[in-house]
């Protein structure tokens, strides 16, 4: 018995007319917590329970926060959630929600963190939002889901923000057989810390978060994902803003299913005919986020760019 759920997989009409190719959707927007941090931060959650945790500590503004207090709430394990100011008031409303303690620090999510990280005692466990091989191996249950529905894709296309799904995801190719099978990852201009990183050579900080998709906001990405694009074909795209915010319009209309701007990304993409028009099936990973209302994406909307 996991924490997260299988969740269904079904053909996008929409987005396959759009594409030029069969576009099938994992619909991670429909864990429990409103997204697919549920699978690693709840294996996680469990390996350390079993291990005798007593309080689980995370750092994080949105949806890793959110998977965190949900499967303490589950567990029967207190969590205390360290966020940054810049968190909004619905996403510290929904930590409260799941009983966690919210604790504001910081301008940023590293300034929360490393104040999480001093709350730590000798039985705590830190849940780290995407840097964690637990998390990764949960994380990769998503394409287990997928290989036993029958359905294996020509591309994977997925949202990067830490690189957390990024790695998981291609744990789960490699370890069904699909390493042919190249993920095309997407993250939105002013967060793309993977593409800077795949330039460069190696991870490197970004000064800054300047897009408004913040659960996309890591000012570096994890080494692993760096990693995984040397071991696996691994495509880098960068989307506006104001595609990722038309593509959460567009989806909401097609799919009645409201996901934040992360999420966003790599749905922009989809949409985007010339992109995969080499490819003949293709899988979207729609990862969700809780916190994302309409008003604040048609609010957005207004501003970008």
């Amino acid at each position: 018995m996991t924490l997260h759920i299988h969740t269904p997989l079904i053909e996008s009409r929409p987005l396959s007319l759009a594409a030029g190719a069969t576009v099938r959707l994992k619909l991670d927007a429909l864990q429990p917590c409103g997204s697919f941090k549920l699978r690693g931060v709840g294996h996680a959650c469990e390996i350390h329970h079993g291990r005798g945790a007593r309080h689980f500590v995370s750092s994080s503004g949105g949806n890793a926060g959110l998977a965190v207090a949900y499967a303490g709430r589950t567990l029967g394990v207190p969590v205390t959630v360290v966020v940054p100011e810049t968190t909004t008031e619905r996403a510290k409303q929904l930590l409260r929600l799941e009983d966690a303690k919210v604790v504001v620090h910081g301008s940023s999510w590293q300034e929360a963190n490393e104040l999480a990280l001093t709350l730590v005692g000798a039985e705590d466990a830190f849940i780290h939002p995407f840097d964690d091989p637990l998390l990764w191996a949960g994380h990769a249950s998503l394409v287990d889901e997928v290989a036993a529905a029958g359905f294996k894709p020509d591309a994977v296309v997925l949202s990067v923000g830490g690189g957390g799904l990024l790695s998981g995801v291609v744990q789960g190719l490699q370890r069904n057989g699909w390493d042919d099978v190249p993920v095309l990852a997407v993250e939105t201009r002013g967060a793309a810390s993977l593409h800077a990183a795949m330039q460069a050579g190696h991870t490197v900080e970004l000064p800054g978060i300047a897009s408004v998709a913040s659960s996309l906001g890591a000012k570096r990405v994890a080494e692993q994902a760096l990693a995984c694009t040397r071991a696996h074909p691994v495509h880098s795209h960068v989307v506006s803003d104001r595609a990722a915010l038309q593509a959460c319009e567009r989806f909401l209309l097609d799919h009645r299913l409201l996901v934040e701007p992360a999420c966003g990304a790599a749905l922009a993409l989809a949409y985007d005919e010339q992109t995969l028009a080499s490819y003949s099936r293709v899988l979207v990973v729609v990862c969700g986020g809780a916190t994302a209302t309409l008003e604040q994406i048609q609010a957005w909307l207004k501003q970008a760019h």
